[in-house]
């Protein structure tokens, strides 16, 4: 289908395709599944032969017309007409699947990551380098948005996608994330936000991270902060915390 040029997004071309990526999660029969951005419902439809609920978000006038046609009459789908960013956190136990608007991935990992009811477990397909910058690894720096989440998420790169897997094609490379809620956090939930304020100031003030006790812990003053581990940093985080 097409997309309006405001809604920088592209879509799946086979079913066939989201059930094998939907075999890469571990969404189950019981599970009540968000879609968002579900476009004319390719993933929605999959997802309703494998969870529970699916309620399929979409805003863009041209595709919630065509997810209506194909999807209304399935029992266990709910359409939302409803912006992503703007709609209410869901209330009990849910996950989210689904091919999120590139432009706005950092958002929306950001508005789920740091709910107060988040999401079991969330599998996106992104840009590959957006992901790749979630994942900590000695291989590649982590973002200031994935050193935040790590401490409640552990993400991982699920599968790697082609552009021909696309319609349009995009111009970068596309994988499928996975965000998934720690069992055992590292960090208590109620000491989040102040984690959260803490990362976002070593990142934007080197001063204040020169500050920080690293040596003391074990951990190279060579080191930026882009390239700490998730225990390097709730090691960091708990010897200034009070």
């Amino acid at each position: 289908m097409s997309r309006d040029h405001r809604y920088s997004q592209h879509f799946l071309r086979s079913p066939k395709l989201v059930a094998e990526l939907i075999g890469h999660s571990n969404i189950r029969k019981n599970d009540t599944v968000y879609d968002l951005g579900a476009g004319s419902g390719v993933i929605a439809s999959v997802l309703a032969n494998k969870a529970k609920k699916v309620i399929a978000v979409e805003n863009e006038p041209e595709a919630l017309k065509k997810l209506r046609y194909n999807l209304g009459n399935i029992l266990n789908v709910d359409i939302k007409e409803q912006d992503i960013l703007a709609m209410p956190i869901p209330e009990g136990r849910y996950k989210i699947f689904s091919n999120i608007p590139f432009s706005e991935s950092a958002a929306i990992v950001r508005k789920f990551t740091e709910a107060d009811n988040p999401p079991i477990a969330m599998y996106l397909i992104v840009q590959k380098q957006f992901a790749r910058k979630l994942v900590p690894s000695d291989q590649h720096f982590t973002a200031q948005l994935g050193a935040q989440i790590g401490p409640m998420f552990s993400a991982k790169i699920r599968k790697p996608l082609r552009k021909t897997d696309f319609t349009p094609p995009p111009n970068v490379d596309t994988a499928l994330l996975e965000i998934k809620l720690r069992e055992e956090p590292m960090i208590a939930a109620n000491k989040m936000i102040d984690y959260r304020n803490f990362v976002e100031r070593c990142f934007a003030e080197q001063k204040f991270f020169a500050r920080q006790p690293r040596e003391k812990l074990g951990i190279s003053s060579e080191k930026i902060p882009s390239q700490l581990t998730n225990e390097q940093w709730v090691k960091l985080f708990r010897s200034v915390a009070h």
